[in-house]
Formats: structure tokens, sequence, C-alpha cells
């Protein structure tokens, strides 16, 4: 059965203020523990984003040391809404005087008025072919050929049935049925534009068409034939065309509104017709170059400032960062340093990074020389090399972005500079969590005897307390029996 204890109750002594008071004495090794875990935790969170300044430095040098940047190419058009380009690296620098004479259309039939969707068509076969019309009109196949037979069946006899039927072919054409004030129609449609994109449409196993009401439906309603202007019934509402434009007073045809293969590594999209030309340009992208230098610039300058926030000493405050001190963070800041320094024989122009106007400042960090930076971009074969090349010729002759790639990856390793800190800081931690529970154990064992100890003290103090009334008690009996 539980008892309840009041140490000290007996004789008058504080035994728990003097049990924590002593105990407290105990607790100095922890307190001092909880001080060093919480410098180490400061220690870990500051490797936590030291780490992702780092990957920040990684990505963008990354940027650089990609031979593609250098060689991107960029266009403009004096009338976008008109003509636009792209380009790849192939392209080469001009300028080009654009004028569109065409655009490029898919052909459009429709049929005759039904009184429905559902009034009946006729049943059959159509024959739908792709192809060109030419002078006659002769019609030459497309190549490869496309012909597609469509059967219409008693359960397809309707407008909507044949539109399906086209529709689940794969003929190259679409259909749909579009309503005016006279009924309803069947609309075809080529699914491509250009003039080798045009429909020849026959139809076999058709009833004559139909001359009285109460004639019979007939698929001789759907033929468009104009070699043939006699069986021809469906009406061209788009012919079908290529796009004409002329380059630089040169005539070019085009089956899309997208010329591809006239200018090497350029294609242009046309939009509309227009009376005057054009002018493309097509040059060096040297906004995407800039912008990946600025980019590295940022995030090194980003890691630099954190790297001297973190390590500084003020003496007037008598306060140091987190990373004051730290081995592997002062290794990483040199490191860092050194690698921007340091020259290459990869490009027998641009030697250094400062040679392209990106340039070390006393404080460590970078800036962008604006002038320096456009007049070596008008070399970018030499840029690139000076970025990217491979030590082919040995050490010296690697890339200046080639080389700080390797150092910032190696940095960010599972076995690199930041990482292996990042595990040693936990590592201490944990030890330190151990020792404090090793302590807390100690102490709390510790306590327990303390109280046990007081509290026989006290009941021994107690029992000597009623000793004494007893024995003082007895003196004055004694003392009265005397008198």
């Amino acid at each position: 059965m539980a008892t309840i204890s009041s140490p000290g109750l007996g004789s008058g002594l504080n035994v728990t203020s003097i049990v924590d008071q002593l105990v407290a004495v105990e607790r100095r090794p922890i307190d001092l523990l909880t001080t060093q875990k919480t410098a180490l935790q400061s220690k870990l969170s500051a490797f936590g984003l030291l780490k992702s300044y780092t990957t920040n430095v990684e990505d963008a040098v990354a940027r650089l040391a990609d031979p593609t940047l250098w060689q991107k190419t960029s266009t403009g058009s004096t009338d976008p809404s008109s003509v636009t380009a792209t380009s790849t690296a192939a392209a080469k620098d001009g300028s080009y005087s654009v004028q569109v004479g065409q655009l490029a259309q898919a052909q459009s039939l429709a049929s005759g008025a039904y009184a429905s969707n559902s009034a009946a068509v006729g049943t059959g076969t159509l024959k739908i072919e792709l192809g060109t019309w030419g002078a006659g009109p002769a019609f030459a196949d497309k190549v490869p050929a496309s012909s597609v037979d469509i059967v219409i069946g008693a359960g397809d006899n309707t407008l909507e049935g044949v539109r399906a039927k086209i529709n689940a072919a794969n003929a190259g054409v679409s259909a749909s049925i579009i309503k005016d004030g006279s009924g309803s129609r069947l609309v075809i449609r080529s699914l491509a534009t250009g003039a080798e994109n045009a429909m020849r449409i026959t139809a076999t196993g058709a009833a004559a068409l139909p001359v009285l009401p109460s004639d019979p439906p007939s698929l001789a309603s759907l033929v468009y034939n104009p070699a043939v202007p006699a069986s021809s019934k469906l009406t061209q509402a788009v012919e079908a065309k290529d796009a004409q434009a002329t380059i630089n007073g040169l005539a070019v045809t085009s089956k899309s509104n997208t010329f591809a293969d006239v200018l090497e590594g350029v294609t242009l999209t046309v939009s509309k017709v227009t009376s005057t030309a054009a002018q493309v340009s097509v040059g060096i992208d040297k906004d995407s170059m800039k912008k990946a230098v600025a980019d590295f610039v940022k995030a090194y300058n980003d890691i630099s400032k954190y790297l001297a926030q973190q390590t500084k000493y003020d003496p007037d405050t008598k306060t140091a960062g987190d990373l004051q001190g730290d081995r592997a963070t002062l290794s990483l800041q040199s490191q860092l340093r050194n690698g921007l320094m340091q020259s290459s024989g990869a490009s027998t122009v641009f030697r250094s990074m400062s040679d392209m106007g990106i340039e070390l400042q006393r404080d460590g960090t970078l800036t962008v020389n604006d002038s320096k930076l456009g007049t070596a971009l008008s070399n970018p074969t030499e840029v690139s090399k000076a970025f990217t090349s491979a030590a082919t010729n040995g050490p010296g002759y690697t890339g200046l972005a080639v080389r700080l790639k390797s150092l910032t990856d190696s940095m960010t390793l599972t076995d690199g500079l930041v990482t292996t800190r990042s595990d040693g800081l936990r590592t201490s931690i944990k030890r330190v969590d151990d020792q404090v529970a090793k302590y807390e154990e100690r102490i709390a064992a510790k306590r327990e005897s303390l109280l046990r100890q007081y509290s026989a003290l006290d009941t021994k103090l107690s029992s000597l307390t009623s000793l004494n009334s007893y024995i003082s008690q007895q003196i004055t009996n004694w003392n009265k029996s005397t008198n």
C-alpha cells in the first residue's frame, strides 16, 4: 500500500529543498551538454542551408558547362503577327525578307440540304481518295496513296450514320453536320492542309440521283469528282491550297503554314497574307547566355555572403557566427574562391572568368562587366571552349565551368565535404543525447538515495526531539516534587 511521505515534517528541515539543491549541482554536466547540443544543432541547421546554397551553385555552373547553351540562336520578326521563326544551333546568322502570298488551306466540301440529321442518305460504298487536282481537271493520287472504301449499310443509312462511318474510317478527313436555313448539310474536311490533300469522292452500288420526292435516296448525292462534272454533287466550300511565300525574292511553297526546310536550322511559320515583307533576323542567343551567367553570379554571391555571415566574429557584441572556425566551412570557402581564380588553357582567347567579364570583388562576391561580357559573347565558340572543354590535354585545359561543376558535385555527394560534415554533426548530437540520458539515470538514482538519507535523518531528529521533550518534562516534574 502506498504511503504519504512529507520529508522534514518531523524535524523542521526542508528536506526537498536541500535535495533539489544537491541534485542541481549534479545536473551541471547536463546543462553543459544541453548548451553543447544547442550549438551543434545550430551548426547542423547552418550546414543544411549551406548545402542548399552549394546545390544552387552546382545547378547554375552545370548550365555554363553545357555546350548547347553556347550554340543557341534566337530569331526576331518585324511583323510577328504575320511571320514568326524558331531556330536551332544549325542556323546561320542573317536577315531574311519574307512576304506571304497565300496561306495553306484544308479542302472542305458540303452536301445539299437534307430535311434533318436522321434523313436517309442511301446505301452502297463511298470511296475517299486524297491527292492533287490539276489542270483538266486531272486528279493525281497522293504519295503514298490514300484511298479508303467506306461501306454504308442499311443501319448507317442516315446523315448521322454516314458521318459516323466517315469519322471511323481513318481516311484523312473528318465529317460534321451543319444546319443552315435550308436544312442539314454533311460537311467533309481534309484533316491536313495543302494541295496534295484534296479529295475525290465516288460512290458504287448507288442508285441514280433522286429526281422526284418519292425517289429513294442515293449515295450519288455525296460524290465529288470535278473530272466528271455531271456526277459531282458536293460543293467545294474551301479549296485545298499550299502556302506560298517569297524569301529574299525566291518563291517557296509548303503544304502547311510552316516552312521547315527552306532555311538551314530555321523554321518559319506564317499566319496571314502580307502586302509588305517582314524582316526575320537570326543570330546568337546572347540573352540566354547572359541570363545563365547572371544566374551563376547570383548563386555564387548568395553562398559567398552566407559563408561570410556564418564565419564572422563581431568584436562589439562578442558573438560569432554558427560556422565560425569550422574547418569544413573554411575549406569549402577556400576551394570555391580558388576555383574562380584559377586560369585554364581550354581557350586561347579567354583564359579566366575575368577575361569574359565575370570579375571577383574584394568582398569575395562576383560582378558582371556587361561590356566585357557582350564582347566575349560575340565569339561564342571560344567562350564555349573556356567553359565546357574536357581535359583532353591535362587538368590545366579543363573548362572553367566543368572544373567548378566537378568541385560542387564532390561537395554534395554522399561522401562529399558538406554531406560528411552534416553527418558528423548528427552523430555528435546523438552522442550528446546518449550522454544526457546516462546522466539523467544517474541523477535520478542519486536523488532517490539523497531522499532516503535525509528521510532517515528526519526520522532520527524527530525521535531525538520527542526524547528531549520527554526528558524536559520529567525534569520539570522532578523539580516540582522536590520543592
